[in-house]
């Protein structure tokens, strides 16, 4: 929140001001008061404050003395005077002071919340342009290449977008890596660009997940090798440890992007089953063979992955047992077809049972492929390798449907996804769930390892941005459907979860 300073030698004009404003609906907050001129001038001094609505004539220094004087310190200081004085020479000298309004006793309430929603625009302004320096175009270049990536913006918007940002993509073909950090490393995309300070043509940012994505053009004749050369270089100079790299495959540009990336995204799963390796390559083409053999059946890799999430997200049990095991026999009999490619596609089913279950359940379910990951591995015939995928499909269906949570914990949440728009406590809960709300609180953070409130507003603000994203409606609108009557305290969970303000997020999209 902003802050705000008061100054008036009538303690009824500040004690009024804090109560018939409602300061957190306009994003400001009252951190200080004085009754002179001068204890302004040293309580200012002292204590960060974004605006001063200030009396013109009280004792000890007059406001406009108390402006300039404060102005020497704190330039940037927003400033509404008030007056019991309706005398153009002090007008005058106020705008040459560069105040935001002149307001007459007695105060006229709507006069004055109007000119506190030009200050906090400003002040926002201003906020937005220092971070839009450098900071804020990397945000507004990251998004859209992430957009772009996800398929979220044509290609046609996309390539207006990147001229205007300065985004050179001018080959003919293109691959994409995903660098993922093991322990969590802000600085990654950074770190990685600094990397690639000898390969000017590779496009690096960060994406929503905080994995840093490089984007490789490639010449017409460039071949894998190419792109396994970038991602070997920073495996090199960022060091081995701690750091995975998903390789994508290599297409047309600009629209396998999209492809490209998702598969990087899906070669990183393998670190599940290989954690000593570094670089992760998706289902790769079968080596110096005719093609890959999962196209020659006219089912793509691509089109066995969806096929089999479909079958998984229905819990369709016997159909993706019978479909596995006809699929896996024919890939077998396709020419030119190895036991290591058979494999690879195995892996890389398997890595779409995992992003199936992780968009679904929203949490890592990892370990309970393992056992099954290193069986696929081990396989040593046919049947082997398909009694794996089986298992691994069996398992992922398990951990969709078992939900070891307790039922008032489950039916909690279920009340949270219908009802987050409205009043939620622990104890209207308790009440309705006939639980005590104390208690209710000690199992809701024991089985979701939040507590109620810090997933509550988790929730809604995920559901504020989602309707920043999709609508038109005003951020104060947006506030009121998803809980938050108060705007100032919508706006303070709001930078809490994201980083940004709503208006700054909204700007972005």
């Amino acid at each position: 929140m902003y802050k705000v300073f008061l100054a008036d030698d009538e303690p009824f004009i500040t004690e009024g001001l804090s109560d018939i404003i409602d300061w957190a609906s306009f994003d400001l907050e009252i951190v200080g008061s004085a009754q002179d001129g001068r204890e302004a001038f040293e309580a200012l001094q002292e204590t960060e404050v974004d605006l001063l609505i200030t009396d013109i004539s009280m004792p000890e220094m007059t406001g406009l003395q108390l402006i300039r004087r404060v102005r020497e310190v704190r330039p940037e200081l927003k400033v509404i005077i008030l007056s019991g004085f309706n005398e153009f020479d002090y007008l005058k000298e106020g705008m040459k002071l560069g105040i935001e309004n002149y307001l007459l006793k007695p105060i006229n309430v709507e006069e004055l919340e109007a000119s506190l929603v030009n200050v906090t625009e400003k002040l926002r302004r201003a906020e937005r342009e220092e971070k839009f320096g450098a900071f804020g175009a990397r945000i507004i270049r990251d998004n859209v290449l992430h957009r772009w990536l996800t398929g979220e913006i044509s290609q046609a918007e996309f390539a207006e977008r990147a001229s205007l940002m300065g985004i050179s993509l001018r080959h003919p073909r293109l691959g994409v890596l995903i660098l993922r950090a093991v322990e969590e490393n802000q600085g990654l995309s950074l770190q990685v660009e600094e990397g690639l300070h000898d390969e000017p043509e590779c496009v690096v940012f960060r994406d929503m997940d905080g994995d840093a994505v490089v984007i490789v053009p490639l010449t017409a004749d460039a071949c894998k090798d190419r792109l396994l050369a970038v991602s070997s270089k920073l495996a090199e100079r960022l060091g081995k440890e701690g750091l995975r790299i998903g390789v994508g495959s290599i297409g047309p540009m600009p629209q396998h992007g999209s492809v490209s990336r998702s598969e990087a995204k899906k070669a990183l799963e393998y670190a599940l089953v290989d954690p000593q390796r570094q670089v992760f390559e998706y289902a790769p083409p079968v080596a110096g063979g005719a093609g890959s053999g999962a196209e020659s059946t006219g089912l793509s890799k691509a089109d066995l992955g969806r096929e089999y999430t479909r079958l998984v997200l229905a819990r369709d049990r016997d159909g993706l047992k019978r479909r596995i095991g006809e699929d896996f026999v024919a890939l077998s009999k396709v020419e030119g077809m190895t036991p290591e490619e058979l494999q690879n596609i195995a892996l890389g089913v398997c890595a779409d049972f995992r992003v199936a279950l992780r968009e679904v359940k929203r949490e890592e379910d990892g370990e309970p492929f393992l056992q099954v990951l290193e069986r696929i591995r081990a396989a040593s015939h046919m049947e082997e390798l398909i009694e794996a995928v089986r298992r691994a499909a069996e398992e992922t269906v398990g951990l969709l449907t078992r939900d070891t949570r307790s039922p008032v914990v489950q039916q909690v949440l279920g009340h949270v996804v219908a009802h987050y728009g409205e009043e939620l406590s622990l104890k209207m809960l308790g009440s309705q769930y006939h639980i005590h709300p104390v208690y209710l609180g000690q199992l809701f953070h024991k089985e979701t390892g939040e507590t109620f409130t810090d997933y509550l507003n988790k929730y809604r603000i995920e559901r504020a941005k989602e309707k920043l994203r999709t609508t038109t409606h005003k951020v104060q609108d947006i506030s009121r459907s998803v809980g938050y009557w108060e705007t100032g305290y919508f706006y303070k969970q709001f930078r809490k979860y994201v980083g940004i303000s709503p208006t700054e997020y909204k700007a972005l999209q």
